[in-house]
């Protein structure tokens, strides 16, 4: 199998560490379990993203690969995801909790960047792993729905979404169509979404 590799087909336009070039999100997984303290390193890497008043409002339920709780965690995939993420080493949902009391308060507000807060806890988690030598892929293809009975979810929290993580695979055993899609994807030009002082004018 020919691993791609990432910084050989991806240019950034100013010097980012190569780390950022690196990570990207494969759908062909090696099938091999994530060691359990693998994916607790990376969900402690999560862990330490900024949040508005240190409110963390991030929860990761996750489940290894060959265990009842991973086929639970499948299950709540969508078709198509299922189809490729049964590989994955390890499967991450994120929730977010939507109210909290401010510091010198009893009472629970609405926290206006709690989703925001736990994307950042996102990126941190899909960087460990990438220094750890595993790949990540985040999905909204999941059942939002049944979630929050079958993960027993209190009142008070969001799904984000789901997160498979695990060692590089061969696209090979993806459909034709996916295969061809197995590559790092590029991004647009960095001036069509960094604007100086204002949204340019129409």
């Amino acid at each position: 199998m020919t691993k791609i590799s990432a910084i050989e087909t991806r240019n950034a336009e100013n010097a980012v560490a190569p780390l950022f070039l690196e990570r990207w999100s494969p759908r062909a997984f090696d099938g091999t379990a994530l060691p359990e303290d693998k994916l607790l390193t990376i969900l402690e890497a999560a862990h330490w993203a900024p949040s508005a008043f240190n409110f963390q409002p991030w929860r990761f339920v996750y489940a290894v690969k060959g265990t009842p709780e991973f086929d639970r965690l499948l299950g709540l995939l969508n078709d198509f995801n299922q189809s490729w993420a049964k590989a994955a080493g390890a499967l991450v949902f994120i929730l977010s909790k939507t109210h909290a009391a401010a510091p010198g308060s009893s009472e629970e507000q609405p926290i206006y960047s709690h989703s925001f807060d736990a994307g950042a806890a996102w990126g941190l988690l899909s960087l460990q792993a990438q220094l750890l030598g595993y790949h990540v892929h985040g999905m909204t293809g999941i059942h939002f729905d049944r979630i929050p009975e079958v993960l027993g979810v209190p009142e008070g929290f969001r799904v984000e979404a789901g997160v498979a993580i695990g060692k590089l695979g061969d696209k090979a055993q993806l459909p034709e169509a996916l295969q061809a899609r197995e590559v790092p994807s590029p991004r647009r030009p960095l001036a069509e979404v960094a604007f100086k002082g204002a949204f340019p004018t129409a």
